[in-house]
């Protein structure tokens, strides 16, 4: 369903015609495009400024400290590494209080989360638990859970689900083990999991939740669905026996994922990006169908040359439909 006129992007291009239909005043449009073209002011340049170095910033703070004791480990006493990570992760979740519901604060807290994960990795270097890897990363996502809930902080949201993401891999690699099938099954489930918080996010911003709102957050989160289930599909494609039936239904999943973007797209948030990856996701498993077939009826150099043939074929048929969408649904085609 295609935009209401409203909602459309002030572009230059649509203010001159609607010049030219007398909506806008000839003496309104010099105004109008002004306004369309304008730069961000200098006061939206200092909070970006002051964002992206804030997030720098935590962001070498963490790593310097994961550094400091990975270079003094062998110098320093197990109290005192303990002693001094516990002292991290309570000041910056003092300070995170302290600051409360904004950017500083949620990357405080963000950065408490991070050195809990810390805390666990020195404590089990320290005693020589025995624990297997896998538990680092579920006692770490189960830990910090109280404060990805309470934070509404979607980077905190995205380090849940990586660690769960992580967990899971390990648990299948350490415990359960099995062979390509049993790897397929794998790609499968963190398929699943990733489109299942996909899902609930955009559920969540479709009800107006005001944290939920960007598109960032959403977009990895759909990648994160669809590239596992994507190397499954490409691989049962290649070597059906032994992917076996987890690949198949990667593959069926995958048709959800089309068909899950492509209704994002034209009826809750008209943006090109999930299409652009449903078509780049079509287009992989096309080129390597054909690239199989090909490949087993043609010499090497001439099937090469085929394939090349394909995929720019296949360019051109996802340009030309993107923009066909860009302009059904009143989207730019810059986003």
């Amino acid at each position: 369903m295609p935009k209401d006129l409203l909602e459309l992007d002030a572009t230059p291009e649509r203010l001159r015609a609607l010049a030219e239909a007398r909506v806008i005043p000839p003496d309104a449009l010099e105004r109008a495009l002004a306004l369309s073209t304008a730069s961000p002011t200098p006061d939206a340049w200092r909070r970006f400024v002051s964002t992206v170095l804030l997030g720098l910033g935590a962001l070498l703070v963490l790593s310097g400290v994961i550094y400091f004791f990975a270079y003094n480990w062998a110098q320093m006493h197990r109290f005192a590494k303990l002693g001094l990570i516990g002292v991290s992760i309570l000041g910056t979740a003092l300070l995170s209080r302290r600051l409360g519901d904004t950017l500083a604060g949620q990357c405080s807290l963000f950065a408490s989360s991070v050195l809990v994960g810390a805390m666990l990795a020195v404590y089990g270097q320290a005693y020589q638990t025995g624990a297997d890897a896998f538990e680092l990363f579920v006692g770490w996502a189960a830990l910090i859970l109280p404060w990805v809930l309470a934070a509404r902080f979607a980077p905190l949201w995205l380090l849940f689900l990586v660690l769960a993401n992580t967990g899971i891999a390990l648990f299948q690699d350490q415990v359960l083990g099995g062979g390509d099938d049993a790897k397929g099954w794998l790609a499968v489930v963190l398929g699943l999991l990733n489109g299942l918080a996909w899902a609930t996010h955009e559920h969540f911003a479709n009800q107006g939740v005001s944290w939920l709102q960007g598109r960032w957050l959403p977009r990895v989160l759909a990648a994160m669905a669809v590239l596992p289930l994507l190397a499954v599909g490409t691989a049962f494609i290649v070597i059906p026996d032994e992917v076996g039936l987890s690949g198949l239904a990667a593959l069926v999943l995958l048709v959800g994922t089309f068909a899950a973007e492509y209704a994002l797209h034209r009826h809750l948030r008209g943006e090109l990006f999930l299409l652009t990856l449903g078509a780049l996701s079509a287009m992989t498993l096309v080129s390597t169908g054909l690239g199989r077939v090909v490949f087993e009826s043609l010499h090497d150099e001439f099937g090469l040359f085929i394939v090349a043939i394909i995929i720019i074929i296949q360019v051109a048929i996802a340009v030309s439909w993107l923009r066909a969408e860009a302009r059904a649904t009143g989207v730019s085609e810059e986003s």
